[in-house]
């Protein structure tokens, strides 16, 4: 078997993002960082980083897996210069890097990837434990050691907006990092967004702060975060008359059992330090076999509060909107499967820049899904999409000057991934 490569189907990420004119856009980024002539293309140095993310990769040095696909083959140079061209990444070049993933997007939605109906803005941190001393790692409130990042997905898409590298020990409700965080994604999004599509920031307790609320209130963006149950709290729920419970409803709109789940509207609860509009609903359940009681619930029922400024009358749909929220650790659990397990690096400006790698990866999987997958295979999750597609094997041949990839017909996605690379190059992005 000479000419063999493993990981042949990558090569549909690195072309989509040569296609949606992401490399150009790093290479841009990353250009006045290097004055000589004859240098390294940095745009497919990081999007070789990326396509590596995707694949499966969690080290700087599993590069390796891509430079052997026919888009980025002779264009990935060896491991000390790519290492070299992640050190070169600073505040001005992440800066840009952000801008040139926020045009490729633009570009993708022109090409029919973009999000129907309302946008949400998904808010959520995760702790990402550092198994040695790094640069602003830090002792975190679940006792471990490590970064405690600060992300934002966009629903229903599963796009990757933005996120912010912290300490371990950074706080789960700092209203700075929201509002910074928040920046960042509008930032990956057309300007008038909040004028064609209707936006709603979700988010659990931690961003249920003033200051961030505000902030969401001035830019025209309506918001669902949960509330904790605090002693004022706890009073308004237990004072609700029995008749104003309605039926809570699932996923699928159909209602629960008014006496295993319902919700309410918490009219005592005073609002007032909350921006105008501001409505608490309660939702009540019976905890599932097991669950441990707290001292908070009473009745046999655990309470939950959520406060929105959303004006829809149907406070069960709203509810179960807002729990559409929890979609966002599914999202971070497939982000840690692309690299965020571990930051690798000592230096805190090079773990930022493999951050902004690992998003640009997730949304390549993203995008590449929505365009030129089919319905079934847009669910894949990305160890899914790795194992069935991204690392079939291939075989590269060259005749009349051209360079052709071979796949095994009794493969059993050859076909898909011959299908999904034919739609990729039928497709027209507004580059």
């Amino acid at each position: 078997g000479g000419n063999l490569i493993s990981h042949a189907g990558a090569g549909l990420l690195a072309e989509f993002a040569s296609s949606c004119g992401l490399r150009e856009g790093f290479a841009r980024a990353m250009r006045p960082t290097f004055q000589r002539r004859s240098h390294r293309d940095c745009g497919a140095v990081l999007v070789g980083i990326a396509t590596m993310l995707a694949d499966g990769g969690d080290c700087l040095t599993d590069i390796a897996s891509v430079r052997e696909l026919p888009e980025l083959s002779d264009l990935i140079p060896s491991d000390s210069t790519v290492w070299r061209t992640m050190a070169a990444v600073g505040e001005t070049e992440l800066s840009r890097l952000r801008s040139a993933r926020a045009r490729a997007r633009q570009a993708v939605w022109s090409a029919g990837g973009g999000p129907t109906g309302p946008l949400f803005l998904d808010f959520d941190a995760s702790l990402v434990t550092s198994h040695s001393d790094k640069e602003k790692a830090a002792g975190t409130y679940k006792g471990g050691y490590g970064y405690h990042p600060l992300l934002c997905f966009l629903h229903p898409v599963a796009e990757a907006l933005a996120g912010k590298l912290r300490p371990g020990n950074a706080g789960s409700n700092t209203a700075a990092d929201h509002i910074e965080v928040l920046e960042m994604a509008l930032e990956q999004l057309p300007s008038d967004i909040t004028t064609t599509h209707a936006v709603i920031a979700r988010s659990d307790s931690a961003g249920a702060s003033h200051d961030f609320v505000n902030e969401l209130r001035r830019r025209n963006i309506q918001f669902s975060v949960g509330l904790d149950l605090t002693a004022k709290v706890r009073t308004a729920i237990l004072a609700m008359p029995e008749r104003a419970w309605v039926p809570a409803v699932t996923a699928d709109n159909e209602e629960r059992d008014v006496e295993e789940a319902s919700v309410c509207e918490l009219t005592g609860l005073e609002l007032s330090s909350w921006p105008a509009g501001t409505r608490a609903i309660c939702r009540r359940e019976i905890p599932h076999p097991g669950a441990q009681m707290t001292f908070s619930d009473a009745n046999g029922y655990r309470f939950q509060v959520i406060i929105t400024d959303r004006a829809n009358r149907d406070i069960a749909y709203l509810e179960a909107n807002h729990r559409n929220h929890a979609r966002v650790e599914d999202r971070i659990r497939c982000a840690k499967a692309t690299g965020m397990r571990a930051f690798p690096f000592h230096s805190f400006a090079m773990n930022e820049a493999w951050l902004e790698m690992i998003l640009a990866a997730t949304d390549l999987m993203s995008w590449v899904q929505r365009l030129c997958l089919n319905k079934v295979q847009q669910g894949w999750e990305p160890k899914t999409l790795r194992y069935r597609l991204f690392h079939l094997a291939g075989r590269l041949t060259e005749s009349g000057r051209r360079l052709c990839l071979k796949l095994d017909a009794r493969a059993s996605h050859a076909h898909d991934l011959v299908v999904a690379w034919t739609t990729l190059r039928s497709l027209s992005f507004s580059t």
